[in-house]
């Protein structure tokens, strides 16, 4: 399994310089298609490594960086265009870890700009970016209203010159799930920064993450998520009270499962190992199934998160009616 091999070689750098031709091909594959190719060059910098990977990650660095540049960018805009309204945007993901300079955003690729709005405040919100140059990108009328009354975000929008999109959250999980987070203390918690942003505590952003990964989806691009609590582990575990902070915060948000789940596999694939259930080997193989040419494997497991990530954002008759309804609109646009 080549997941295995980059999960490998980003817990253990050194592990880089023993492959052969076909190992390297392998690593930068798996890499590429997980989005973590980034990561890897800040990791494999200063290690011997073949020319032409060299290459391979000095291009990844360096699109990282200009992704980076433009994240930041595309934050300021966001406050431009939200502070006068006094609305406290709360940065998300890779561009709250880049804005913070943490050691997650080394290499992270990052696409579009997540923040975190209040949700009383959110057609507020709604109104100052369309007056500034934001648009929606799914104009169809079904997918207005599902977002709109289901989900836990605006409909995406993006910038008309920038072409940059942005998603703007009032909550960490969909409406509809099983679990339902405190957005407002959330929000409260938030970190400012000296441009005018927020961003979560550090604690704040392992929840979210875990919530992300395990709560939220089918673990599509999972092991980049795995991979910002390790860096986040890291940087701040050293804390002798940061995972009571990490506890109490995971059990305010109803999240405590997920996010103790987060910290075994983050353990077992990249650190020292722990002990793992039944069930989170089935994480593991849904996590690493890649094979030398970066392609997905193990199709079945595939579908099964895939069909677990829709149980877990609706109720078994919304789901039905959901799917149904984009089966035949899918059908009808052919």
């Amino acid at each position: 399994m080549s997941g295995a091999l980059l999960a490998a070689v980003l817990r253990d750098p050194a592990r880089a310089e023993r492959l052969d031709a076909a190992g390297w091909t392998a690593l930068l594959g798996v890499a590429r298609a997980e989005q973590l190719i980034g990561s890897l060059a800040w990791r494999l910098d200063g290690l011997a490594k073949p020319a032409a990977a060299c290459g391979i990650l000095a291009d990844a660095r360096a699109a990282a960086e200009h992704g980076r540049t433009a994240a930041l960018w595309e934050a300021e805009m966001a406050r431009r265009a939200l502070g006068p309204a006094g609305i406290p945007v709360v940065l998300l993901k890779g561009t709250a870890f880049v804005a913070t300079g943490l050691s997650a955003g080394q290499g992270r690729q990052i696409g579009d700009l997540d923040i975190l709005v209040p949700r009383d405040r959110i057609d507020e919100a709604e109104s100052a970016l369309l007056t500034a140059g934001w648009e929606w990108v799914k104009p169809d009328p079904y997918d207005d209203i599902y977002y709109r009354r289901w989900m836990h975000e605006l409909p995406p929008l993006i910038h008309h010159e920038r072409d940059r999109m942005i998603d703007v959250h009032h909550t960490i999980l969909p409406l509809t799930a099983r679990i339902t987070p405190d957005a407002a203390a959330l929000i409260d918690s938030r970190v400012a920064l000296s441009n005018g942003l927020f961003v979560l505590p550090p604690e704040g952003m392992i929840v979210h993450a875990a919530a992300h990964l395990l709560a939220d989806g089918d673990l599509q691009g999972g092991l980049r998520n795995l991979w910002d609590i390790r860096c986040l582990l890291d940087e701040f575990g050293e804390d002798a009270t940061f995972l009571d902070r990490l506890a109490a915060c995971a059990a305010q948000h109803g999240l405590t499962r997920e996010v103790q789940r987060a910290l075994r596999l983050s353990a077992h694939l990249f650190g020292d190992g722990g002990r793992l259930t039944v069930a989170d080997r089935l994480y593991v193989r849904r996590l690493l199934a890649r094979d030398g040419w970066g392609q997905p494997t193990r199709k079945l497991i595939e579908l099964a998160f895939y069909l677990r990530g829709h149980w877990l954002r609706m109720p078994p008759l919304m789901l039905a009616r959901h799917l149904w309804t984009k089966w035949r609109k899918d059908k009808e646009a052919r």
